[in-house]
């Protein structure tokens, strides 16, 4: 693991990777050091996706106002860099005041015996995300700190430039800015939300929970119980926003030790105030233990159930998933078809698949639409059907080459999440439940050995012109693209850490079927 403070040495390492390897992957988890359980799990996911894990731990005196615990924020840069080091991460980026900011703009305070390094903000560039969203929430008692959180995350993204920079969901309204500040500058990175990590008592990982004894402990965990009642005051019919805040707060007032600061239904993108829940909305809560600040928040979705069904190739996903998707009474989306499409796309208007610039551009001009009812199936794009046209043997022996493209699946994502936003689908690929759906309510690991996956293959080719190819060719040739989906820059194959994985070997179709009815039950809640 390498240890960096200055800028300088940073890009030095930086560019030197890059240079090795020209499509490197950086994953950036940006934080204030004090790391604890929460901080792991999104080093865990960068360490996961990318080549590179690298954290950032600098205390950052712009998010902090006047009256705010900058000074006493807890620092244990030592238990950090141990931490980082048993996590696997490769690069620690720790600067001072000084380093990021400049000489002219950092100063003491008088009282040098704090050592209290203060910013000249007069002296610096500002970054200001919309006020709708920086007044609202915890910005209406925290002045500046948004502004502060946007400067500091925009100079970390230009120094690091990484692949996908990891930020947790606890603090959902830096997130909302964050993701709108990406958008809007055009930044080349993914913002990956992770999901709170919570102590037995559900009350979420923080490194302001250092500053609670036992007894605020248990007393702040109340929060979590008040979102849970909020939850089930949602999932029990009523969707007015009035209701599920109602019951929040009343739950809160059970706790006298607890003063609340707010508790807020938005838009989780927006944050715009939300009367009734449409899609989604974020149920937001602050408070105070003490003199210690605490924050916690859950997604409330009105929407269908989305299965999401990843696993390797030949696992029998697609035809799983049409039939899951029948058993279910929920629609089946095909991915596979939308990819099909777009090759389609290239085929017809002469753009070489081999010229991604070109790619992008053509398809960054396109829209697709897409009937999900199979009684009455259709896709088109550019406003032209073709659902019949995208099953020829051109489009078919093409669209792995076009499957590969970063823009092709950068728009395909999009799409299907936007197929999802009602929910009420069962879906198939390889990064489904990592990665276009993460918030699946049921994610199914499908898989199966290499041994019976080749066997099923051999089945397959019994009477086509490779019928005469071994056993253990093809078990050769699934241990490699197992291997290869596994390490590949786009989509990889990975199992969500809330899949259920299921083994099919000596299962039937129908076993496996029932075994995700089964499943979709239990966990949505239906009766058998």
């Amino acid at each position: 693991m390498r240890l960096f403070t200055t800028i300088a040495a940073l890009r030095c390492y930086l560019n030197s990777q890059k240079s090795a390897a020209p499509n490197l992957t950086v994953g950036l988890v940006p934080t204030m050091g004090a790391l604890h359980a929460g901080h792991l799990s999104l080093i865990q996911r960068a360490r996961q996706e990318n080549a590179i894990a690298l954290v950032s731990i600098f205390v950052n005196p712009l998010q902090f106002g006047p009256t705010e615990d900058f000074q006493d924020y807890p620092r244990n840069f030592e238990q950090d860099r141990l931490l980082c080091e048993q996590a696997g991460v490769d690069v620690i980026f720790a600067p001072s005041a000084t380093e990021m900011f400049g000489n002219q703009a950092v100063y003491r305070t008088e009282k040098e015996k704090t050592a209290q390094q203060q910013i000249n903000l007069s002296s610096l560039t500002q970054v200001v995300p919309p006020p709708a969203m920086t007044s609202v929430l915890c910005g209406k008692s925290r002045p500046g700190h948004f502004q502060g959180v946007a400067a500091i995350v925009t100079k970390l993204l230009s120094l690091v430039q990484p692949t996908k920079a990891y930020f947790g969901q606890k603090d959902a309204q830096q997130l909302a800015i964050i993701r709108k500040l990406a958008f809007d500058f055009n930044l080349p990175v993914e913002i990956v939300a992770c999901p709170i990590v919570r102590e037995e008592s559900g009350l979420a990982k923080s490194s302001r929970n250092q500053y609670l004894t036992a007894e605020q402990k248990q007393q702040a965990s109340v929060l979590y119980r008040a979102l849970q009642q909020a939850s089930e005051t949602f999932y029990s019919g009523d969707r007015s926003g009035a209701a599920a805040l109602a019951a929040a707060r009343a739950a809160v007032a059970g706790e006298p030790a607890v003063k609340l600061e707010y508790a807020e239904l938005v838009d989780p993108d927006t944050l715009t105030p939300l009367q009734v829940v449409e899609t989604a909305g974020l149920l937001a809560v602050a408070a105070r233990v003490g003199s210690t600040r605490l924050i916690d928040n859950i997604i409330l979705r009105n929407r269908r159930p989305i299965v999401a069904i990843d696993g390797p190739a030949g696992a029998g996903k697609s035809t799983v998933t049409r039939l899951a998707a029948t058993a279910l009474n929920l629609f089946y989306l095909d991915t596979g078809a939308m990819y099909r499409a777009l090759t389609w796309l290239a085929l017809k208007t002469g753009t070489p698949i081999s010229d991604e610039c070109a790619i992008a551009e053509l398809v960054s001009s396109s829209y697709l639409e897409y009937n999900l009812d199979p009684a009455s199936k259709m896709l088109k794009i550019n406003g032209e059907d073709v659902t019949e046209a995208i099953r020829s043997l051109e489009v078919t022996s093409r669209v792995s080459e076009m499957a590969a493209i970063p823009a092709v699946r950068q728009f395909l994502v999009e799409e299907q999440r936007r197929c999802g936003t009602k929910g009420g689908i069962v879906a198939e690929g390889r990064d489904i439940g990592t990665n276009v759906f993460p918030d699946a309510e049921l994610k199914i690991f499908l898989t199966a050995s290499v041994q019976e996956r080749s066997r099923r293959r051999l089945l397959e080719l019994k009477d086509t012109d490779r019928a005469n190819i071994s056993l253990a060719q093809l078990e050769q040739d699934i241990a490699l693209r197992d291997e290869k989906d596994s390490t590949r820059e786009v989509a990889p194959l990975r199992k969500a850490a809330d899949a259920v994985e299921i083994q099919t070997d000596n299962l039937t179709v129908a076993e496996v079927i029932d075994r995700i009815v089964g499943l979709y039950k239990e966990k949505i809640g239906l009766k058998s």
